[in-house]
């Protein structure tokens, strides 16, 4: 049942969100958490590591849930049911292009669902940002206490991201995002 669970979770959560991994978050903590399969720290610290490793975080998320469930199959099977809706509809979506692209209700549907995935981007941004920064786990469960070395890379990088887009004139590099981060984190938290 595990393998079957699985696979139907995460094509539930392929097929009903819209909008990248950022936007599944909040369904695949609710499920991850519902069903006992991690904890909130563990899905806290396994997001910091889907955002560092190539690929969608979506699949790295499925593909990290599914192997704690059930190994390299339970890997396959959540990262095959978190794939499966994008690729079917793509394929649908290729075959009837030109009815798609000129339908009003389709349009329409798409004005509606695009401030619904924007809402949820920044949901799972907030929720994030939150438990990294604020709360801290302990063995009397989750409270406020902000870990300042944390908050003080946020800071940094986000006052790098400003110094750089005034004084240049073009948005922060994402690779040099990343570099800052490091050096940051290497500074913070020492070698």
């Amino acid at each position: 049942m595990t393998l079957l669970e699985l696979f139907s979770v995460f094509f539930k959560i392929g097929l009903f969100t819209f909008g990248g991994g950022y936007a599944m978050l909040p369904l695949i903590r609710q499920e991850a958490l519902s069903r006992g399969w991690m904890d909130e720290q563990t899905l806290v610290r396994f997001i910091g590591v889907c955002e560092s490793t190539p690929g969608p975080i979506a699949v790295n998320m499925a593909t990290f849930v599914g192997s704690t469930q059930a190994g390299l199959a339970g890997a396959a099977c959540a990262t095959l049911g978190v794939v499966l809706p994008a690729l079917l509809v793509m394929l649908l979506i290729a075959a009837a292009l030109k009815g798609f692209r000129e339908n009003t209700l389709v349009r329409s549907a798409m004005s509606g669902i695009r401030p619904v995935v924007a809402g949820m981007i920044l949901a799972a941004g907030l929720w994030t940002a939150v438990r990294c920064l604020l709360l801290q786990a302990g063995e009397g469960g989750v409270t406020l206490r902000p870990d300042m070395r944390q908050v003080g890379i946020a800071l940094a990088l986000c006052a790098g991201g400003l110094i750089w887009r005034r004084g240049l004139k073009k948005p922060f590099s994402p690779v040099l995002l990343i570099l800052f981060s490091a050096v940051c984190g290497i500074v913070a938290y020492g070698f």
